[in-house]
Protein backbone atom coordinates (compact mmCIF):
# COMPACT_ATOMS: atom_id res chain seq x y z
CA UNK A 1 0.00 0.00 0.00
CA UNK A 2 1.37 3.26 -0.67
CA UNK A 3 0.52 4.68 2.26
CA UNK A 4 2.79 2.39 4.29
CA UNK A 5 5.59 3.14 1.56
CA UNK A 6 5.20 6.61 2.63
CA UNK A 7 4.96 6.04 6.69
CA UNK A 8 8.25 3.69 6.48
CA UNK A 9 10.29 6.52 4.24
CA UNK A 10 9.02 9.06 7.00
CA UNK A 11 10.26 6.94 10.03
CA UNK A 12 13.29 6.02 8.11
CA UNK A 13 14.20 9.96 7.53
CA UNK A 14 12.85 11.28 10.81
CA UNK A 15 16.14 12.14 12.19
CA UNK A 16 17.47 13.88 9.85
CA UNK A 17 14.46 15.87 9.28
CA UNK A 18 14.75 17.03 13.17
CA UNK A 19 18.72 17.67 12.43
CA UNK A 20 17.47 20.00 9.12
CA UNK A 21 14.80 21.70 11.55
CA UNK A 22 17.18 22.23 14.45
CA UNK A 23 19.98 23.62 11.51
CA UNK A 24 17.35 26.24 10.56
CA UNK A 25 16.10 27.11 14.22
CA UNK A 26 19.71 27.84 14.80
CA UNK A 27 20.03 30.39 11.78
CA UNK A 28 16.90 32.32 11.50
CA UNK A 29 16.68 34.90 8.85
CA UNK A 30 14.28 37.42 9.22
CA UNK A 31 11.26 38.04 6.18
CA UNK A 32 13.01 39.03 2.77
CA UNK A 33 16.66 38.33 3.83
CA UNK A 34 16.66 34.17 4.09
CA UNK A 35 19.86 34.28 1.71
CA UNK A 36 20.82 31.56 3.84
CA UNK A 37 18.50 29.61 4.32
CA UNK A 38 17.76 29.78 0.55
CA UNK A 39 21.40 28.45 0.16
CA UNK A 40 20.73 25.36 2.57
CA UNK A 41 17.43 24.73 0.87
CA UNK A 42 19.05 25.00 -2.17
CA UNK A 43 21.93 22.13 -1.14
CA UNK A 44 19.38 19.55 0.20
CA UNK A 45 17.79 19.54 -3.33
CA UNK A 46 20.61 19.42 -5.03
CA UNK A 47 21.61 16.27 -2.86
CA UNK A 48 18.52 14.70 -3.84
CA UNK A 49 18.76 15.53 -7.74
CA UNK A 50 15.96 18.03 -7.67
CA UNK A 51 15.84 20.55 -10.03
CA UNK A 52 14.42 24.29 -9.04
CA UNK A 53 14.32 27.92 -10.28
CA UNK A 54 14.72 30.81 -8.28
CA UNK A 55 11.94 33.27 -7.18
CA UNK A 56 10.61 36.41 -5.75
CA UNK A 57 15.15 36.94 -4.73
CA UNK A 58 15.42 34.35 -1.66
CA UNK A 59 12.44 31.82 -2.44
CA UNK A 60 12.91 29.04 -5.39
CA UNK A 61 10.10 26.51 -6.44
CA UNK A 62 11.22 23.12 -7.08
CA UNK A 63 9.63 20.03 -9.25
CA UNK A 64 9.67 16.48 -8.77
CA UNK A 65 7.95 14.33 -11.67
CA UNK A 66 6.49 11.15 -11.17
CA UNK A 67 7.70 8.15 -14.01
CA UNK A 68 3.99 7.20 -14.54
CA UNK A 69 2.12 8.40 -17.27
CA UNK A 70 0.06 11.78 -15.31
CA UNK A 71 -0.78 15.43 -16.55
CA UNK A 72 -1.76 15.99 -12.78
CA UNK A 73 -0.21 18.29 -11.28
CA UNK A 74 -0.33 19.83 -7.29
CA UNK A 75 2.11 22.51 -5.42
CA UNK A 76 3.04 22.17 -2.17
CA UNK A 77 4.29 25.18 0.06
CA UNK A 78 6.43 26.21 3.10
CA UNK A 79 7.60 29.25 4.10
CA UNK A 80 11.07 30.30 5.62
CA UNK A 81 11.35 33.55 7.43
CA UNK A 82 12.18 34.47 11.35
CA UNK A 83 10.39 36.68 13.57
CA UNK A 84 11.94 39.64 15.60
CA UNK A 85 12.43 38.11 18.92
CA UNK A 86 14.70 37.07 20.74
CA UNK A 87 14.66 33.40 21.91
CA UNK A 88 14.50 32.06 25.40
CA UNK A 89 18.21 31.20 26.72
CA UNK A 90 18.97 27.75 27.54
CA UNK A 91 17.84 25.61 24.31
CA UNK A 92 20.71 23.52 22.92
CA UNK A 93 19.48 24.73 19.49
CA UNK A 94 18.68 28.09 20.13
CA UNK A 95 18.80 30.87 17.78
CA UNK A 96 22.99 32.22 17.17
CA UNK A 97 21.18 35.31 15.42
CA UNK A 98 20.69 37.93 17.93
CA UNK A 99 17.10 38.88 18.14
CA UNK A 100 16.00 36.96 15.43
CA UNK A 101 13.65 33.95 16.22
CA UNK A 102 11.61 30.89 14.15
CA UNK A 103 8.70 31.76 16.62
CA UNK A 104 5.60 30.57 14.33
CA UNK A 105 7.14 27.23 13.29
CA UNK A 106 8.39 28.38 9.80
CA UNK A 107 11.85 26.38 10.43
CA UNK A 108 9.35 22.94 10.76
CA UNK A 109 7.32 24.07 7.56
CA UNK A 110 10.83 23.75 5.67
CA UNK A 111 12.46 20.72 6.75
CA UNK A 112 8.80 19.00 6.38
CA UNK A 113 8.79 19.76 3.29
CA UNK A 114 12.16 19.11 2.50
CA UNK A 115 10.93 15.35 4.08
CA UNK A 116 8.36 15.62 1.64
CA UNK A 117 10.63 16.16 -0.92
CA UNK A 118 12.31 12.71 0.33
CA UNK A 119 9.83 10.55 0.50
CA UNK A 120 8.49 11.74 -3.24
CA UNK A 121 11.86 11.75 -4.54
CA UNK A 122 12.34 7.79 -3.51
CA UNK A 123 8.72 7.15 -5.02
CA UNK A 124 8.73 8.54 -8.23
CA UNK A 125 9.17 5.27 -9.90
CA UNK A 126 5.56 4.57 -8.40
CA UNK A 127 3.50 7.62 -8.96
CA UNK A 128 2.10 9.63 -12.08
CA UNK A 129 2.32 13.46 -12.19
CA UNK A 130 4.17 16.56 -11.04
CA UNK A 131 4.89 18.07 -7.60
CA UNK A 132 5.82 21.26 -7.44
CA UNK A 133 7.42 22.50 -4.34
CA UNK A 134 7.44 26.57 -3.54
CA UNK A 135 10.01 27.85 -0.95
CA UNK A 136 8.59 30.73 0.03
CA UNK A 137 10.12 33.73 1.56
CA UNK A 138 8.45 36.55 3.93
CA UNK A 139 5.31 35.69 5.35
CA UNK A 140 5.32 37.31 7.96
CA UNK A 141 5.39 40.79 6.51
CA UNK A 142 3.82 42.91 3.92
CA UNK A 143 3.43 42.57 0.78
CA UNK A 144 3.70 38.81 1.74
CA UNK A 145 6.47 36.67 0.04
CA UNK A 146 3.41 34.21 -1.82
CA UNK A 147 1.82 37.76 -3.97
CA UNK A 148 5.21 37.94 -4.72
CA UNK A 149 5.87 33.98 -6.21
CA UNK A 150 2.47 33.83 -7.71
CA UNK A 151 3.39 37.34 -9.64
CA UNK A 152 6.54 35.59 -10.86
CA UNK A 153 4.75 32.28 -12.10
CA UNK A 154 5.13 29.93 -8.94
CA UNK A 155 1.47 28.32 -10.14
CA UNK A 156 2.52 28.45 -13.59
CA UNK A 157 4.40 26.11 -16.05
CA UNK A 158 3.20 23.82 -15.18
CA UNK A 159 -0.79 24.98 -13.46
CA UNK A 160 -0.91 23.00 -10.17
CA UNK A 161 -4.62 21.35 -9.87
CA UNK A 162 -4.25 22.55 -6.13
CA UNK A 163 -2.00 23.67 -3.21
CA UNK A 164 -1.86 22.46 -0.32
CA UNK A 165 -0.22 24.32 3.12
CA UNK A 166 0.34 23.42 6.45
CA UNK A 167 1.17 25.25 9.76
CA UNK A 168 2.27 24.20 13.27
CA UNK A 169 -0.12 24.71 16.07
CA UNK A 170 0.85 24.35 19.30
CA UNK A 171 -3.16 24.26 20.97
CA UNK A 172 -2.82 20.94 19.08
CA UNK A 173 -1.14 17.96 20.56
CA UNK A 174 1.13 16.32 18.16
CA UNK A 175 0.06 13.57 16.57
CA UNK A 176 -3.30 15.25 15.28
CA UNK A 177 -3.97 17.53 12.25
CA UNK A 178 -6.95 20.04 11.83
CA UNK A 179 -8.78 21.30 8.58
CA UNK A 180 -11.57 23.45 7.78
CA UNK A 181 -13.61 23.86 4.85
CA UNK A 182 -14.69 27.31 3.49
CA UNK A 183 -13.54 30.55 5.04
CA UNK A 184 -10.73 29.94 7.76
CA UNK A 185 -8.45 32.79 8.51
CA UNK A 186 -9.25 36.95 8.06
CA UNK A 187 -7.59 39.20 6.03
CA UNK A 188 -5.48 41.73 7.64
CA UNK A 189 -4.97 45.49 7.28
CA UNK A 190 -2.42 48.05 9.02
CA UNK A 191 -3.80 51.03 10.13
CA UNK A 192 -1.01 54.34 11.13
CA UNK A 193 -2.84 57.09 12.52
CA UNK A 194 -1.35 60.17 13.65
CA UNK A 195 -3.61 62.64 15.17
CA UNK A 196 -2.64 66.66 15.62
CA UNK A 197 -3.76 69.33 17.99
CA UNK A 198 -1.78 71.74 19.76
CA UNK A 199 0.50 71.52 22.41
CA UNK A 200 0.85 72.95 26.30
CA UNK A 201 0.89 73.13 29.87
CA UNK A 202 -1.66 70.18 31.06
CA UNK A 203 -2.69 72.93 33.90
CA UNK A 204 -3.75 75.42 30.43
CA UNK A 205 -5.92 73.44 28.73
CA UNK A 206 -7.91 75.66 27.24
CA UNK A 207 -5.48 77.25 25.70
CA UNK A 208 -4.33 73.46 23.77
CA UNK A 209 -6.20 71.39 21.48
CA UNK A 210 -5.58 68.10 23.27
CA UNK A 211 -4.56 64.97 20.95
CA UNK A 212 -4.99 62.75 23.59
CA UNK A 213 -8.57 63.01 24.54
CA UNK A 214 -9.34 63.49 20.73
CA UNK A 215 -7.20 60.18 20.50
CA UNK A 216 -9.67 58.49 23.80
CA UNK A 217 -12.88 60.00 21.01
CA UNK A 218 -11.29 58.38 17.95
CA UNK A 219 -10.34 54.56 19.67
CA UNK A 220 -13.71 54.42 21.26
CA UNK A 221 -15.88 55.72 18.44
CA UNK A 222 -13.90 52.98 16.42
CA UNK A 223 -15.10 50.15 17.64
CA UNK A 224 -18.73 51.28 16.71
CA UNK A 225 -17.63 50.00 13.25
CA UNK A 226 -17.24 46.63 14.47
CA UNK A 227 -20.38 46.43 17.30
CA UNK A 228 -22.75 48.37 15.16
CA UNK A 229 -21.93 48.74 11.59
CA UNK A 230 -20.93 45.32 10.20
CA UNK A 231 -22.98 42.68 9.98
CA UNK A 232 -23.18 40.74 12.70
CA UNK A 233 -22.65 37.24 10.66
CA UNK A 234 -19.42 38.76 9.11
CA UNK A 235 -16.59 38.20 11.21
CA UNK A 236 -14.65 41.40 12.52
CA UNK A 237 -12.14 42.74 14.83
CA UNK A 238 -10.64 45.92 15.61
CA UNK A 239 -7.78 46.43 17.61
CA UNK A 240 -5.18 49.15 18.31
CA UNK A 241 -1.82 48.25 20.32
CA UNK A 242 0.59 50.92 19.83
CA UNK A 243 -0.05 54.25 21.51
CA UNK A 244 2.36 57.06 21.53
CA UNK A 245 1.47 60.30 23.33
CA UNK A 246 5.12 61.73 24.05
CA UNK A 247 4.00 64.51 27.13
CA UNK A 248 4.52 64.18 30.41
CA UNK A 249 2.37 64.44 33.70
CA UNK A 250 1.85 68.08 32.86
CA UNK A 251 2.84 68.43 29.69
CA UNK A 252 0.09 67.85 26.49
CA UNK A 253 2.22 66.92 23.34
CA UNK A 254 1.04 68.14 20.20
CA UNK A 255 0.53 64.60 18.14
CA UNK A 256 -0.57 61.24 19.70
CA UNK A 257 0.50 58.30 16.72
CA UNK A 258 -1.88 54.74 16.92
CA UNK A 259 -0.95 51.45 15.18
CA UNK A 260 -3.87 48.93 15.16
CA UNK A 261 -4.94 46.18 12.85
CA UNK A 262 -8.27 45.69 11.08
CA UNK A 263 -9.31 41.82 10.07
CA UNK A 264 -12.34 40.24 8.74
CA UNK A 265 -13.75 38.13 6.24
CA UNK A 266 -15.68 39.93 3.11
CA UNK A 267 -14.06 41.96 0.56
CA UNK A 268 -16.80 44.59 -0.22
CA UNK A 269 -17.00 45.10 3.78
CA UNK A 270 -13.09 45.28 4.27
CA UNK A 271 -13.19 48.23 1.93
CA UNK A 272 -16.59 50.14 3.52
CA UNK A 273 -15.16 49.63 6.64
CA UNK A 274 -11.46 51.55 5.56
CA UNK A 275 -14.12 54.18 4.88
CA UNK A 276 -16.00 54.14 7.51
CA UNK A 277 -13.01 54.54 9.91
CA UNK A 278 -10.92 56.66 8.19
CA UNK A 279 -14.33 59.17 8.19
CA UNK A 280 -15.41 58.91 11.43
CA UNK A 281 -11.45 59.65 12.61
CA UNK A 282 -10.85 62.66 10.54
CA UNK A 283 -14.71 64.18 11.62
CA UNK A 284 -14.04 63.56 15.21
CA UNK A 285 -10.30 65.03 15.48
CA UNK A 286 -11.81 68.24 13.27
CA UNK A 287 -14.96 68.44 15.49
CA UNK A 288 -12.44 68.99 18.64
CA UNK A 289 -9.95 71.65 16.50
CA UNK A 290 -7.60 68.65 15.14
CA UNK A 291 -6.47 67.01 12.33
CA UNK A 292 -6.34 63.23 11.38
CA UNK A 293 -4.10 61.22 8.91
CA UNK A 294 -5.59 57.93 9.20
CA UNK A 295 -3.26 55.46 6.97
CA UNK A 296 -5.04 51.74 5.78
CA UNK A 297 -2.17 49.59 4.26
CA UNK A 298 -4.23 46.86 2.91
CA UNK A 299 -2.54 43.85 3.68
CA UNK A 300 -3.19 39.85 2.87
CA UNK A 301 -7.19 38.82 1.91
CA UNK A 302 -9.14 35.94 3.94
CA UNK A 303 -8.07 32.56 2.93
CA UNK A 304 -10.40 30.26 2.23
CA UNK A 305 -10.34 26.59 1.81
CA UNK A 306 -11.93 25.21 -1.58
CA UNK A 307 -14.94 22.34 -0.08
CA UNK A 308 -14.14 19.85 -2.48
CA UNK A 309 -10.10 19.66 -1.80
CA UNK A 310 -10.65 20.18 1.63
CA UNK A 311 -13.01 17.03 2.30
CA UNK A 312 -10.23 14.84 0.06
CA UNK A 313 -7.21 16.10 2.00
CA UNK A 314 -8.90 15.35 5.64
CA UNK A 315 -10.70 12.24 3.84
CA UNK A 316 -6.37 11.61 3.05
CA UNK A 317 -5.34 12.37 6.56
CA UNK A 318 -7.90 10.07 8.27
CA UNK A 319 -6.18 7.65 5.77
CA UNK A 320 -2.84 8.30 6.85
CA UNK A 321 -3.16 8.46 10.45
CA UNK A 322 -6.90 7.48 11.33
CA UNK A 323 -10.29 9.39 12.12
CA UNK A 324 -9.64 9.83 15.20
CA UNK A 325 -6.48 12.33 14.83
CA UNK A 326 -8.37 14.53 12.74
CA UNK A 327 -9.99 17.01 14.20
CA UNK A 328 -12.24 20.31 13.25
CA UNK A 329 -10.86 23.84 13.24
CA UNK A 330 -12.58 26.90 14.13
CA UNK A 331 -12.67 30.10 12.08
CA UNK A 332 -9.59 31.99 13.17
CA UNK A 333 -8.86 35.97 12.83
CA UNK A 334 -5.12 35.56 12.83
CA UNK A 335 -4.11 36.14 8.70
CA UNK A 336 -1.83 34.23 6.67
CA UNK A 337 -0.16 35.39 3.20
CA UNK A 338 -1.20 31.26 2.25
CA UNK A 339 -4.37 33.60 1.39
CA UNK A 340 -2.90 34.54 -1.73
CA UNK A 341 -2.37 30.84 -3.67
CA UNK A 342 -6.10 30.26 -1.75
CA UNK A 343 -8.00 33.71 -4.05
CA UNK A 344 -5.87 32.49 -7.23
CA UNK A 345 -6.25 28.81 -7.25
CA UNK A 346 -8.03 25.83 -5.07
CA UNK A 347 -6.40 25.52 -2.00
CA UNK A 348 -6.15 24.06 1.61
CA UNK A 349 -4.39 24.89 4.43
CA UNK A 350 -3.90 22.61 7.22
CA UNK A 351 -2.73 22.79 10.59
CA UNK A 352 -0.15 20.32 12.32
CA UNK A 353 -0.30 19.30 15.54
CA UNK A 354 2.89 19.94 17.82
CA UNK A 355 2.09 20.50 21.25
CA UNK A 356 2.76 18.31 23.88
CA UNK A 357 1.38 19.23 27.44
CA UNK A 358 3.65 16.39 29.46
CA UNK A 359 6.70 18.44 27.87
CA UNK A 360 6.21 21.43 28.47
CA UNK A 361 5.60 22.12 24.56
CA UNK A 362 2.31 24.73 24.48
CA UNK A 363 3.72 28.03 24.17
CA UNK A 364 2.25 30.28 21.32
CA UNK A 365 3.45 31.22 18.31
CA UNK A 366 5.26 34.92 17.81
CA UNK A 367 6.60 34.24 21.81
CA UNK A 368 9.88 33.60 23.37
CA UNK A 369 9.44 30.30 24.43
CA UNK A 370 8.00 28.54 21.37
CA UNK A 371 8.80 25.18 20.47
CA UNK A 372 7.26 22.21 19.15
CA UNK A 373 7.64 18.32 19.86
CA UNK A 374 9.86 17.42 17.12
CA UNK A 375 7.89 13.89 17.02
CA UNK A 376 5.37 16.07 14.85
CA UNK A 377 7.79 16.14 11.90
CA UNK A 378 7.81 12.27 11.56
CA UNK A 379 3.77 13.32 10.93
CA UNK A 380 4.51 16.10 8.74
CA UNK A 381 6.64 14.80 6.31
CA UNK A 382 5.02 11.89 5.40
CA UNK A 383 0.96 13.21 5.31
CA UNK A 384 1.93 16.02 2.75
CA UNK A 385 3.23 13.31 0.73
CA UNK A 386 0.86 11.08 1.01
CA UNK A 387 -2.05 13.64 0.77
CA UNK A 388 0.35 14.79 -2.90
CA UNK A 389 -0.23 11.36 -4.04
CA UNK A 390 -3.68 10.64 -3.43
CA UNK A 391 -4.44 14.03 -5.26
CA UNK A 392 -2.83 12.79 -8.20
CA UNK A 393 -4.54 9.48 -8.46
CA UNK A 394 -1.86 7.43 -6.96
Amino acid sequence: MMRDKVSAVAAQIHGKIIALRRHLHQNPELSFEEYQTSAFVKSELDDLGISYIPMANTGLVAEIKGEQSSNNVIALRADMDALPITEVLGREYGSKNTGVMHACGHDAHTASLLGTARILQSLKAEFGGTVKLIFQPGEEKLPGGASLMIKEGALQNPIPQAVIGQHVMPMIPAGKVGFRAGKYMASTDELYVTIKGKGGHGAQPQQNIDPVVIMAHIITALQQVVSRIADPKIPSVLSFGKVIANGATNVIPDEVYLEGTFRTFDEKWRKEAHSRMRKMAIGIAESMGGTCEFEVRVGYPFLVNEEKLTAEARKFAEEYLGRENVIDLDLWLAAEDFAYYSQVADACFYRLGTGNEAKGIMSAVHTPTFDIDESALALSTGLMAYIALRKLGN
